[in-house]
């Protein structure tokens, strides 16, 4: 359960993944980003209502020529005492302004005691992703390498939210989303479902609620499962809810307004 459970928040928090997207319009562009945080806060909830478990962050800033994403989804003390479990996920994203395309990915992943640093490079003359993954505990221990084919435009978990939220969208749009995950390429199908409004803590928010398809065979996630997400039908089209249900429960994230104490 808990390395599922892991892997469930890992793509649901830092994917946020591939949340957002814009009508023909009014589309953002990726200089509109610059200087964004996003604060959620994720809940779980099977036989108990809405634990808190975990807080999540997102920040896109310029460094020099490059475009960098930081998110972090780190367990709240909630999760640790009925569970027994705490996990701390930090990624680093630098992607190439002219294409959008992810550059590398760094992470730092903490499963309880268990903790994994690595990085991919994305060789696009090459045509190759590389991963590299070591254990900082055990530094004699040999570093876990994969590599596949890459295309582009390539995106990792973080990137592929801000590349998505500035494509024109319509509801019953489907589509699908490249995401290189830990070395491996996938192509994630998404549909765009309906149009409705949600009540957040930044306000009662008309909103697109897209599915992708993270489950099943050869996917992020290999067991059962789906996951929506609801895109604020507004210019800057933030993700402002995120919903995964899997065989331990269901998983909620939603915004958080950056003022509340």
């Amino acid at each position: 359960m808990n390395k599922l459970f892991a892997k469930a928040a890992s793509v649901t928090l830092l994917t946020i993944a591939v949340c957002g997207f814009a009508v023909a319009q009014n589309l953002p562009t990726a200089e509109s980003f610059v200087g964004e945080k996003l604060l959620f806060e994720g809940k779980v909830s099977k036989i108990i209502q809405g634990i808190a478990v975990a807080d999540i962050t997102f920040s896109f800033d310029r460094d020099g020529d490059r475009f960098v994403i930081k998110s972090t989804a780190n367990s709240k003390g909630t999760l640790a005492r009925l569970f027994r479990f705490s996990f701390l996920q930090d990624y680093e994203t630098t992607v190439d302004p002219a294409t959008f395309n992810v550059i590398a990915t760094k992470k730092h992943d903490v499963q309880r005691e268990r903790i994994r640093d690595s990085i991919a490079d994305f060789n696009y003359a090459e045509k190759r992703v590389t991963f590299i993954e070591s254990d900082p505990n055990n530094p004699t221990r040999p570093p876990r390498r994969i590599a596949s084919d890459l295309t582009a435009p390539m995106n990792d978990l973080a990137s592929a939210a801000y590349r998505v939220r500035m494509m024109p969208l319509k509801v019953g749009d489907k589509f699908d989303v490249p995401i290189s995950d830990s070395g491996l390429v996938y192509s994630i199908p998404v549909k765009v479902v309906k149009r409705e409004r949600q009540k957040t803590k930044i306000g009662k928010i008309w909103c697109y609620r897209i599915d992708p398809e993270i489950f099943g065979p050869n996917r992020l996630i290999e067991g059962e499962g789906s996951m929506s997400i609801w895109i604020a039908d507004n210019p800057q089209r933030t993700p402002v809810r995120a919903v995964v249900k899997f065989k331990y429960g269901k998983f909620d994230i939603r915004i958080q307004d950056p003022n509340d104490d």
